[in-house]
């Protein structure tokens, strides 16, 4: 496997995904490399950080290359998203999605190379969003570019959008955009920039979350009369139900990923001397076909009623639903699908599988609003939100290839 040299020259020879380096263009990569590296240092994780200033970085550069654009503001008035649209304002209209922020940093001391540093080294650009999604971010706006010259003579249009607030699985950034411009333009399909290039993802399992308040009686821990009752060992127990109570095996002969129920936050009680009274927890629940938002509800109400049961005389455990998508899943001769493997068989010299992936994505969204849309192929990456994220440099310039012939093969005339 050959990577290009720290400095970030691109050689000619095979690249990590077997495509020949010799059918790039230089400028081209290193450019996206240096806008991707702005991109990265500019710190955008969803919830934590303001959005506005990594926004601004992809409005000046759609500026200085005259792409159009406008940004989507929120219900306060933030911006939340930037757009924009090439080619006839008539025909099918195709959108490329990828978002701006990111996941957190988590632990920053075991990262090799600071969060925030776009480090290279050995053929690998380091950084929290480098893979997910902003080297997507840099790639489709080359490849607007690119495309911008020849688009008068397209039977159709294409948009784009980079949005924020996905990471917090509210999609806070694409659901604006989809209300204020979704009916006007009515995508026919959609492109989301996520990373990999192993397959093309054609779906996705959805989910369904959950907080869930387990009570207790508070006591004095030392006391030998009235013991309580703990509610941090009564969430135990029902932790360990909610991971031990099976659920539906995957359906291979139709979406091929099971359900997944997890908890994945436990908070209770306070100092040493009392018994804690409440306990709150977050289930998530990996959703699919047939284990739907109202199965997954009845699988945990039905453990939870079971847990209440051996405690009658204390409160009953409260559950607050928190929504969120339905599993979805693409046909696999869908035009976008086509047009991407058609594409990545040219360029690769290989056709790419189609997959369904478990986590869930703006694609689950366009889903339910009648919008077809591939949930994941890009360049190659590596520890996606865990420390050392990071993306192999050579495959920059074929997934821009790829994505410029699949485009073209949709939208020309």
């Amino acid at each position: 496997m050959r990577h290009p040299p720290p400095d970030d020259r691109i050689r000619p020879g095979a690249s990590a995904i077997g495509y020949d380096m010799r059918m790039a263009e230089p400028d081209a990569t290193h450019a996206i490399v240096r806008f991707l590296s702005e991109l990265v240092r500019i710190p955008s994780r969803a919830g934590i950080d303001p959005y506005e200033p990594v926004l601004d970085a992809v409005a000046g550069w759609l500026s200085a290359h005259k792409l159009p654009h406008e940004f989507v503001h929120d219900a306060r008035g933030a911006p939340i998203a930037i757009w924009g649209r090439i080619g006839a304002s008539r025909g099918r209209c195709y959108l490329l999605n990828a978002t701006v922020d990111t996941a957190p940093f988590g632990d920053e001391s075991r990262w090799t190379h600071a969060p925030l540093s776009a480090a290279q080294a050995d053929g690998w650009l380091y950084g929290r969003g480098s893979g997910d999604s902003k080297a997507a971010v840099a790639i489709f706006c080359h490849a607007l570019e690119t495309l911008l010259p020849r688009s008068g003579g397209w039977s159709g249009s294409l948009a784009y959008v980079f949005d924020a607030g996905e990471h917090t699985g509210e999609f806070t950034g694409l659901r604006r955009f989809m209300e204020v411009h979704g009916p006007s333009l009515q995508p026919a399909g959609a492109m989301i920039g996520y990373p990999g290039n192993d397959r093309i993802a054609i779906g996705g399992r959805g989910f369904l979350r959950a907080r869930v308040r387990v009570h207790g009686q508070a006591a004095h821990t030392g006391s030998s009369d009235n013991k309580g009752a703990s509610a941090v060992w009564r969430a135990a127990k029902l932790v360990d139900a909610l991971h031990a109570t099976a659920l539906p095996a995957a359906n291979p002969a139709g979406f091929p990923l099971p359900p997944r129920a997890s908890v994945t936050a436990v908070e209770g009680g306070s100092g040493f001397s009392v018994v804690p009274d409440l306990c709150t927890m977050n289930v998530d629940v990996r959703l699919t076909p047939d284990f739907d938002d109202a199965a997954a509800r009845a699988h945990v109400a039905r453990l939870v009623e079971e847990h209440d049961r051996a405690a009658p005389d204390l409160p009953r455990t409260e559950i607050e639903w928190i929504a969120g998508w339905p599993a979805y899943q693409l046909a696999a001769d869908a035009p976008i699908v086509r047009a991407l493997r058609d594409a990545a068989r040219e360029v690769l010299g290989r056709e790419p599988a189609t997959d369904v992936v478990g986590p869930s994505s703006v694609g689950n969204l366009l889903h339910q609003l009648g919008v077809p849309a591939t949930n994941g192929f890009g360049v190659t990456c590596e520890n996606i939100h865990a420390n050392d994220e990071r993306i192999a440099l050579d495959t920059i310039a074929p997934t821009l290839e790829i994505y410029c012939r699949a485009l073209r093969s949709l939208l020309a005339g």
